[in-house]
């Protein structure tokens, strides 16, 4: 089954679970609404690398999500979750485009 075109965004994220959901509802809250945007989740790893966290967002397209990241409000949004990226990884985010779903 096709997949549709959605992407999903995944925020790799290490630190006090504390913080790292309190960054994460002030941020799903800023972003309510915007277009293109179908909804994210806060998710916790409970295996060997427990403490560890990733907020995945799915989005409607490429485009919508290139053009709200474009946008001039992106940075200051996303703000309060950059101090709890894991830089440990060449890239504390992930891009993926669903290409199959059942």
């Amino acid at each position: 089954m096709s997949g549709g075109g959605r992407v999903r965004v995944l925020i790799f994220a290490v630190a006090d679970a504390e913080g790292v959901e309190r960054a994460y509802h002030e941020i799903s809250t800023a972003l309510r609404g915007t277009p293109g945007l179908l909804g994210n989740e806060l998710l916790r790893e409970f295996g060997p690398a427990a403490g560890t966290f990733a907020v995945m967002s799915e989005w409607a397209s490429r485009e919508a999500f290139h053009d709200w990241e474009q946008g001039r409000e992106h940075r200051d949004v996303t703000a309060p979750l950059r101090p709890y990226q894991d830089t440990s990884r060449d890239r504390p985010f992930g891009l993926y485009e669903v290409v199959a779903r059942y």
